[in-house]
């Protein structure tokens, strides 16, 4: 059986191919177009490309990001903003004639490492997608968790947990509130830090190396961003106590937050000791794809 998977994400779509074990037939990407019907179209072309290398597949499952609100069917909360208020399975069922299934960006990364990735085993994962934005997805025993109205895992719009006074308001976010915990541990959020305290916009990676480098300024940037992040994961420590975190996006490369985001996590949860697991993305950027082309049956 051959599946395919896309992952639509703000600077990228990629399209892959996989067979019923789960193994690359072949991938596509492509850069993000800048408006919807262009989007529309060009996800369109990449499963027309991907089967004109493989042939027929017998399902399609799109992670993209934002959810359908499940009272009107229309798209809704994603940082792709020209894809909210739209009908994209709609759209796109009509150009391709076939149908697909959507799930968030983030619930796709975390069906597909909790499946047979970095957290399978356990029965409560939960995964953080730090990159253009922030997203969280839940899985319960193997099991995508949507919710009663969609939103289930979006941890990127509550406020940043036991904010200092030097974090308050806290900036103005796409979604409308203020503050919101994506405007700080986003690779935006991050970059953002940093600009502000410099003046200067440089690329994550390199504020990274000039903390590593001994620069006082990343150091202190990229302290506050891991301070952040695991404040934000103890409040989801508090509220799902998962087996697992498993960590997407560009920031999950950033080595140093898997030995500082423990006692961080533990110093604020509601326990006597926090212990759990924290592991990057065994699929790394393949996830996305993985997890779309699981929102489907193998069989």
């Amino acid at each position: 059986m051959r599946q395919i998977g896309i992952d639509f994400g703000g600077t990228k779509i990629e399209a892959a191919a996989l067979d019923g074990d789960g193994a690359f037939l072949t991938r596509q990407r492509i850069p993000t177009p800048d408006n919807y019907a262009d989007a529309v179209r060009a996800v369109a072309d990449l499963v027309a490309k991907v089967e004109g290398e493989v042939g027929a597949v017998q399902s399609i499952g799109i992670g993209l990001p934002g959810s359908i609100s499940p009272r009107t069917g229309a798209m809704r909360n994603a940082n792709t903003v020209y894809l909210n208020g739209s009908s994209f399975r709609e759209d796109l069922e009509k150009m391709i004639g076939r149908q697909v299934r959507l799930a968030n960006d983030a619930n796709c990364l975390a069906l597909s490492e909790a499946r047979d990735g970095a957290a399978a085993g356990a029965h409560v994962t939960f995964a953080v997608i730090v990159g253009t934005g922030c997203g969280g997805g839940v899985v319960v025993g193997g099991e995508l968790v949507e919710g009663a109205n969609g939103i289930a895992g979006e941890w990127g719009h509550i406020p940043l947990p036991w904010a200092r006074d030097d974090e308050l308001p806290g900036p103005d976010c796409w979604c409308g509130q203020r503050g919101c915990l994506e405007k700080w541990i986003s690779g935006t959020g991050f970059r953002n830090d940093y600009q502000r305290r410099t003046g200067q916009r440089l690329k994550g990676d390199e504020i990274v190396a000039l903390a590593r480098g001994g620069d006082a300024v990343a150091q202190a940037t990229l302290a506050d961003y891991i301070d952040r992040l695991g404040r934000g994961m103890a409040v989801i420590a508090n509220i799902l106590d998962p087996d697992c975190f498993v960590m997407g996006g560009g920031m999950s490369n950033v080595t140093e937050l898997y030995a500082a985001l423990p006692p961080i996590i533990d110093r604020y949860t509601f326990s006597d000791g926090w212990q759990g697991k924290i592991v990057p993305a065994k699929w790394g950027d393949s996830s996305g794809v993985r997890g779309a082309a699981h929102l489907w049956p193998a069989s």
